[in-house]
């Protein structure tokens, strides 16, 4: 017999340390376990438009500080380049960087967990250089 389709929402507060990648596989993998549902789809939605999410290696290091400096120097904070600098040298950078890469992730379910690979996470990006408080939105729909 096939079970019914359903459907969970939640935000997660996330809070940041200023620029740099911080995992957050766990705390939606946690929730995700809880929900029962086995097979299905995982959305994961970033509220913010100086922030964005990516999945990428967890297991050296040395990824995530090559990825952080690569765009550092791909969008450069130079307030000579843009119209929009009256939250910082900082925030246009982040929009463009938030923009290079996505605000959203959609994740497949199998057997109640995210079908990752064995080598990746999921990673809030934060862009901008001071702390912040961040929401994600995890949106699960299947079976």
């Amino acid at each position: 017999m096939r079970q019914p389709i359903r459907q969970a929402v939640t935000t997660l507060s996330i809070q940041t340390h200023g620029q740099g990648l911080v995992e957050v596989t766990e705390p939606i993998a946690r929730w995700l376990g809880g929900q029962g549902i086995a097979t299905g789809l995982l959305t994961v939605f970033c509220r913010h438009t100086s922030a964005s999410l990516v999945i990428q290696e967890n297991a050296d290091p040395d990824v995530r500080t090559d990825l952080e400096r690569f765009f550092q120097r791909l969008v450069a904070e130079d307030p000579s380049l843009y119209d929009h600098t009256l939250e910082g040298p900082d925030d246009m950078p982040a929009h463009i960087r938030s923009a290079l890469t996505t605000v959203q992730l959609s994740i497949p379910v199998v057997e109640g967990r995210m079908a990752l690979g064995t080598w990746q996470g999921v990673y809030l990006f934060e862009h901008r250089r001071r702390p912040h408080g961040r929401q994600i939105v995890l949106h699960v729909l299947g079976e």
